[in-house]
């Protein structure tokens, strides 16, 4: 999984550094690389393996061919997702566009959300943090244990 919060710089060659525990994550997956584009729910850049994207567009391919909604999630998602290769020293090179899209100049958040993670500008995530923080604490009733039948503890 994709855990906890890390802070990186761009270099002078506009590369950054992916932190060790994800790309650890994405090479037990079989992976050297890690898909990007820009998130149509904040400032921010998603990130995920391309297993994660190959379900994503599963979902996407499970809407009728001839409904727009399918067409705006192609071109919202796929359209816009870009491998990005790790180098020898597990850095990549994130696109002028989906920098542009997070406003990220040059110090960035790579944020651990399980199954994907992240990439922000640090004043924007700590904003969206706070508000994130009320919001799940006014949900968290929402948030139900799987109950298993064969697990005493489900409760």
């Amino acid at each position: 999984m994709f855990l906890s919060t890390y802070e990186n710089k761009l270099d002078k060659k506009g590369r950054v550094s992916v932190p060790a525990s994800f790309r650890s994550h994405l090479s037990n997956l079989g992976y050297n690389s890690v898909i990007c584009y820009p998130s149509f729910n904040n400032a921010s850049i998603e990130a995920c393996s391309q297993d994660r994207l190959e379900k994503i567009s599963s979902a996407i391919d499970s809407l009728n061919p001839f409904e727009e909604k399918r067409d705006f999630f192609a071109t919202s998602i796929l359209a816009e997702s870009t491998s990005l290769q790790f180098d020898s020293e597990g850095r990549i090179s994130i696109s002028i566009k989906l920098l542009k899209h997070a406003k990220i100049k040059n110090s960035m958040l790579f944020v651990g959300q399980g199954q994907t993670f992240q990439i922000w500008e640090p004043k924007a995530f700590e904003k969206f943090k706070v508000n994130a923080r009320k919001k799940a604490n006014l949900n968290r009733a929402n948030l139900k244990w799987e109950k298993h039948l064969n697990n005493k503890e489900g409760n």
